[in-house]
């Protein structure tokens, strides 16, 4: 007979193992370091400046 198995432990591991992969796949699609946000933010603003400098002025 095989060893006894404690389902409440079971089903707490598969809960955290989801949990887990859910995270991961949440930190793949939404994670970004703060210097890349603030390397978009200055990019952004650095091409907001330029447009702003090419206006003709009437």
């Amino acid at each position: 007979m095989g060893k006894p198995v404690n389902l409440n432990r079971y089903r707490k591991e598969k809960a955290r193992a989801e949990k887990k992969a859910r995270a991961d796949r949440n930190a793949a699609a939404f994670g970004r370091s703060k210097a890349n946000k603030q390397l978009d933010t200055t990019r952004a603003d650095k091409a907001r400046r330029d447009l702003d400098n090419h206006e003709l002025d009437e």
